[in-house]
């Protein structure tokens, strides 16, 4: 398995308007799942699958608090997923000069 394989759930999850505005939200800080509803005009059975994506692909931490979910940016891998988009970034860069 090369390294864009291994990214694609990264990409995937990255790939949506509303689950680019949950990170955004959550780069504030931790948020439990009522909050995060409360900010977006979705049902909340749509909230919770984009939350999924999120938590599968490793972007997004969850734990439970009592009855309520808490959620926060996973830190730990948001260097990495810089460094990849820098890296898709450039090859693009360097394909277009290519065909100029």
């Amino acid at each position: 398995m090369n390294c864009y394989t291994a990214s694609l759930p990264v990409l995937k999850a990255l790939c949506d308007e509303t689950r680019l505005c949950i990170l955004r939200l959550l780069s504030s800080g931790e948020k439990n799942g009522c909050e995060i509803h409360r900010a977006f005009c979705c049902t909340q059975p749509t909230i919770s699958y984009h939350m999924k994506l999120l938590v599968d692909a490793g972007l997004v931490l969850s734990r439970r608090e009592g009855c309520a979910t808490m959620y926060s940016l996973n830190q730990q891998l948001w260097p990495s997923v810089q460094q990849l988009l820098e890296v898709l970034c450039s090859q693009r860069t360097e394909k277009e000069e290519d065909h100029e």
